[in-house]
């Protein structure tokens, strides 16, 4: 049988363009398959090509050739890998694209995308499921807001991701600047307590409906909370793989993971965080596309585990077209 032909979506409108790009870069240089790339400017245009490849080193946003890729002929490619980060691609718009094709992707479908982007509408699932979270209420925008605990906590926009619009609020005066913050990435945002001597802890998931689990990682950092810049930006962040856990807590991370993964309906990959604090462990929030650039944990926590970046897009390929 002919190797599959890839087709890898980078970029689009979300605040994590960028984080995309940087993603598409590793894939592209570690893809066992052949791949083709087309990227989705901030504006929505579609650039094919010669000029996809461009736009991921041009350090000005180019502005998209293609309202829609007319060129694009979508049966030259067995499999699409959506690589594209935040709204409009992580949130099962563009899953529900490719269902409209026919054509077989890498990740998770429309409703299992939607449901882990939404933060709220995640939590809900897990907690019902008896899956510990932390303490959140949701707002939506223009709602009179109470909080039925004390600061600190995070103020968060729903839907977005790689800790874009995030807040720490220490005191109920700065309230109302965390929320504009957050209602400028979304019209909804979810108010979590802070833990106090947090551990930050992720597992990598790999499989359809029945899913395989990375060892546990764990993220330190000097910032007051993980945000975009000590996420992306070499040195700012020390990853442990293994994360030093006793052998009783690395199982229970990984078996809660494997539980939330069947349980929101999951395929193909995804990245689940955990908070560990005073001894308990909380489930904080699951990636259906998990980042790729050279400071994501994913492809490191499943290297470690022995399955090299090149086999783990293997595996990925595969269970698309499974």
């Amino acid at each position: 049988m002919a190797a599959p032909k890839v087709l890898l979506i980078a970029g689009g409108r979300s605040p994590e363009h960028e984080v995309s790009l940087l993603s598409a870069q590793g894939v592209l240089e570690h893809m066992p398959f052949p791949t083709e790339l087309a990227v989705i400017a901030k504006d929505g245009g579609w650039l094919l090509g010669e000029e996809a490849f461009a736009a991921l080193g041009a350090k000005v946003a180019p502005i998209g050739r293609y309202a829609f890729p007319p060129p694009l002929d979508w049966s030259r490619y067995d499999v699409v890998f959506p690589l594209l980060h935040g709204r409009w691609g992580e949130d099962g718009t563009i899953q529900g694209f490719l269902e409209i094709l026919g054509k077989p992707y890498v990740g998770a479908g429309v409703a299992a995308s939607a449901l882990c982007m939404n933060k709220d509408l995640s939590k809900r699932v897990l907690a019902q499921a008896g899956i510990p979270v932390v303490p959140w209420v949701a707002l939506y925008q223009g709602e009179r807001p109470f909080i039925p605990f004390d600061p600190p906590f995070f103020v968060k926009p729903a839907n977005t991701g790689s800790s874009i619009g995030i807040r720490r609020v220490e005191h109920y005066a700065e309230l109302e600047e965390a929320l504009a913050e957050a209602f400028r990435h979304d019209q909804k945002a979810v108010v979590e307590q802070a833990l106090s001597g947090v551990r930050e802890l992720e597992v990598g998931i790999l499989g359809n409906i029945f899913g395989e689990a990375s060892p546990v990682g764990e993220v330190r950092y000097q910032a007051a909370f993980y945000d975009y810049e000590t996420k992306y930006t070499p040195g700012r962040a020390e990853l442990l793989i293994p994360a030093p856990l006793d052998p009783g807590t690395q199982e229970t991370v990984q078996e809660l993971a494997l539980k939330a993964y069947r349980l929101l309906g999951i395929r193909g990959m995804a990245r689940v965080d955990f908070f560990l604090a005073g001894g308990e462990i909380y489930l904080n929030e699951v990636n259906t596309i998990p980042g790729f650039t050279p400071t994501s944990m994913y492809p490191r926590l499943f290297a470690a585990g022995g399955l090299p970046y090149p086999e783990l897009l293997r595996r990925l390929v595969e269970l698309a077209l499974e």
